[in-house]
């Protein structure tokens, strides 16, 4: 536009597309988050790191606007190959992303995993970044008022320029709209890229497996922290079956670093895998709205967090 012009009051606003990611130490509520501005459960929400290990993606609709989110695994201090794969992969991310979101929560004073991620962000230079301020329904408002004023203290001691500082609830439904209305200006114009209604281009298998793993680590998180992978080798429409009665056969193995860890995950008399696998059928018929026949396989792939052949057969 020349410098002339004025837009008319009635032209429509352009409309804007791009990415965003959350990051935030785990239990920063970043998944939350996520899953309040889509408003359907995408993300694997959990309180340990490293469980959303694939870029789950959330697509926010609006008709000014598309935002999908990149959900990157979370950076953390690699203690192993897979730890330092995972941070590379978060540093291109946060490159390729059109606006960053530093989750900090509000009822918790910033910590040494809060200023190790915001050292990181401050490396990035041309991405905008914005600090949201989560959980505000579990701190009082003096408390909200410190931690604004710390957010704001930390990023003139980095050198980051914060674009906005936002303090959201995700769980009370408190400014998520409004932190959407202020990562939207910070978008690129262009079409929406993705059809309406995909509300994850995840593909099903991954989003299949994250369900297997999340109902595997549930109850033995402590003893098996995140040595547990998953890959579905396949999923098969059951043949001859009547079409209104489809079934869906789904093959999957679970891996596990030493044959030790074998016992934990299967349980007395395999009690514990058959709650495993009974609890994500119910979990992968939702998403996918069909019948499912889950066949769960466990077995050992030798210390696979630190093999890179391994890695790379897991899908890292």
């Amino acid at each position: 536009m020349g410098a002339m012009s004025v837009p008319s009051s009635s032209s429509p606003t352009p409309h804007r597309s791009g990415f965003a990611c959350f990051v935030g130490r785990p239990n920063a509520g970043k998944s939350t988050l996520t899953n309040a501005l889509v408003g359907t459960k995408v993300a694997i929400t959990s309180g340990r790191p490293q469980t959303t290990r694939h870029t789950v993606r959330g697509i926010v609709h609006r008709p000014d606007a598309q935002l999908v989110l990149v959900d990157t695994p979370g950076l953390h201090k690699p203690r192993t190959l897979l730890g330092e794969r995972l941070n590379d992969l978060v540093r291109s991310t946060w490159a390729e992303v059109d606006v960053i979101g530093f989750c900090l929560p509000a009822d918790q004073k910033i910590g040494p995993g809060d200023r190790y991620i915001a050292k990181e962000l401050a490396e990035v230079k041309r991405t905008p970044k914005v600090a949201v301020v989560t959980k505000t329904d579990l701190a009082d408002r003096d408390r909200l008022t410190e931690q604004l004023i710390a957010i704001d203290r930390l990023g003139k001691e980095l050198g980051i320029e914060w674009a906005e500082i936002v303090p959201v609830s995700a769980v009370a439904g408190d400014q998520v709209g409004l932190l959407a209305d202020l990562l939207v200006p910070l978008l690129p114009e262009g079409p929406a890229l993705y059809p309406d209604g995909d509300l994850t281009d995840e593909p099903e298998q991954i989003m299949v497996a994250e369900l297997i793993r999340e109902a595997a680590l549930e109850g033995v998180r402590d003893e098996l922290p995140h040595s547990i992978a998953v890959v579905v080798e396949e999923m098969l429409p059951r043949e001859g079956r009547p079409a209104d009665r489809p079934l869906l056969d789904v093959h999957a193995n679970l891996y596990i670093e030493r044959p030790s860890q074998k016992g934990i995950v299967i349980g007395p008399k395999g009690a514990r895998l058959k709650e495993v696998g009974s609890k994500s059928r119910k979990q992968i018929e939702a998403l996918l709205g069909t019948p499912v026949f889950l066949d769960l396989h466990v077995k050992v792939a030798k210390d696979w967090q630190r093999d890179p052949k391994q890695l790379r057969k897991l899908g890292f």
